[in-house]
């Protein structure tokens, strides 16, 4: 095992979008795999709340119609459908934590801190930065699904924020629509600023 991410109460850990959809073979948008992880991010979620961190879960709380969806024009299966089994926390998941639900009308929600409005191309906040700050956090250690989407923009925006951002290597998986999205993903992460471990 290698380097690990360090915590205190300057710190976060973000738990993105581990969902039924993404973490379940049986879920709309499986991640290849996405069931291993959540051992892993039980270990950081364990790691993380032994030192006083925040420990906050984003969600995909989709609209049953929403233009993210390829039936109304968007590029996705359906999936994560707020109130539905696949919206659900994975059931082996340890929630200790706030919640924090993205995409909820008619928005692409990769990060967990912005969304876009598809309609008129508006970034407005999920509440996720307005959390942080009103703990004093610093610092964000990022796991979860998928790399490719939601943990990329999620770590982007982090950097954008101001915030010192690690992403935790074997904690994440990605949906990889094009081979190598997953390392990609990561390799940009890490130019645009994060530390990878």
């Amino acid at each position: 095992m290698g380097e690990l991410p360090t915590y205190d109460d300057k710190s976060a850990l973000l738990v993105v979008d581990v969902q039924n959809d993404f973490a379940d073979p049986n879920g709309s948008l499986y991640v290849d795999g996405g069931e291993r992880i959540v051992p892993l991010v039980n270990r950081e979620i364990d790691r993380a709340t032994g030192t006083g961190a925040l420990v906050v879960y984003t969600q995909d709380w989709h609209p049953p119609s929403t233009p993210h969806f390829e039936i109304h024009g968007g590029k996705w299966p359906v999936h994560c459908v707020r109130d539905t089994w696949g919206a659900e926390l994975h059931p082996e998941l340890k929630v200790v934590g706030d919640r924090i639900r993205k995409a909820t009308g008619l928005e692409d929600g990769y990060s967990g801190f912005s969304v876009e409005h598809l309609p008129s191309g508006e970034r407005r906040g999920t509440g996720l930065d307005d959390l942080l700050r009103s703990r004093a956090i610093e610092r964000i250690v990022i796991v979860g699904l998928a790399t490719d989407y939601c943990v990329k923009e999620t770590a982007l925006d982090g950097l954008r924020l101001g915030y010192d951002t690690t992403v935790v290597r074997e904690a994440v998986g990605a949906v990889e629509l094009q081979p190598g999205d997953g390392t990609r993903a990561l390799a940009a992460v890490r130019e645009a600023g994060a530390r990878l471990v």
